[in-house]
């Protein structure tokens, strides 16, 4: 195994979400850098990872980048191309292990918002901003047997109380998931593009994991709203190796997804 030595970001995050696919995972990805996330585990260690979109196709194996849910390429040599009602409610009896999904805010507890910004007078009528809502993210984050959270590390997204729970994680804390009925596990990880944090298996609260490279610590603690926890073994990200990286940009040559800057020169939100 040998690591790059030069990558993007979004290859570095593709990588490490690419980690947490099992072999016998039958995984829930969105497009973009979730989808890189499974082609790469599915063409690495987890060939028998089943990759499941929500427009129905299941377990395709294709070589285009797909741009929706539902395009053709979510059923490029699919072992099934069925119906969204099918697939998700075949989540909802415990038949997918691993979820991915993002959000707007998201609280120490990883509970999410995709729903609606308050502000500091607005109400629910009246808000701010208006977000996207749910799609079938509270639908994932609530039966998929484990999570993987991807969002950005920006001022104001990483807050105490989050304004609105559209996606629940461990909603106020140990044991309350259960209490809720709730058939998924919870969140395992919140990939950024400035680190990844953890949850505490006892407290079911947040903390720093790995810092990317060229990422500082101090700058991470200013932007999360709340007292961070620092893991005692912190670890800079494991890079993509050789073999992820000739994956992701044979799959994506454009870089209509991965980009093309190195990790040294992390994207600003404009761009």
């Amino acid at each position: 195994m040998t690591y790059a030595k030069d990558f993007s970001t979004s290859e570095l995050m593709g990588a490490a979400v690419a980690r947490h696919i099992r072999n016998d995972d039958v995984v829930f990805i969105g497009v973009g850098i979730p989808l890189m996330a499974g082609i790469v585990a599915v063409a690495t260690h987890a060939p028998k990872a089943i990759l499941v979109y929500e427009g129905g196709g299941i377990g395709a194996r294709t070589r285009r980048v797909p741009w929706t849910i539902s395009d053709n390429p979510t059923t490029d040599h699919a072992i099934a191309a069925t119906q969204m009602w099918r697939v998700f409610s075949d989540q909802q009896r415990g038949l997918i292990t691993l979820g991915i999904i993002g959000g707007a805010e998201i609280d120490r507890f990883g509970n999410l918002n995709t729903t609606v910004i308050l502000g500091a007078e607005g109400t629910y009528s009246r808000p701010k901003v208006r977000l996207p809502g749910s799609g079938g993210a509270n639908d994932i984050a609530s039966s998929a047997g484990r999570l993987v959270i991807m969002t950005r590390l920006q001022k104001g997204k990483f807050v105490e109380p989050i304004q609105y729970v559209t996606s629940p994680g461990y909603l106020t804390g140990p044991g309350a998931r259960e209490k809720a009925g709730l058939r998924g596990k919870g969140p395992v990880m919140v990939m950024t593009e400035k680190c990844t944090f953890g949850f505490d298996e006892e407290t079911k609260e947040m903390y720093l994991q790995t810092l990317h490279p060229g990422s500082d610590l101090e700058d991470i603690k200013q932007l999360v709203g709340w007292d961070l926890k620092i893991s005692p073994d912190l670890k800079e990200t494991e890079p993509p190796t050789e073999e992820q990286i000739c994956i992701m940009r044979n799959f994506d040559p454009l870089g209509f997804v991965l980009g093309s800057k190195s990790s040294s020169k992390i994207e600003t939100f404009d761009e």
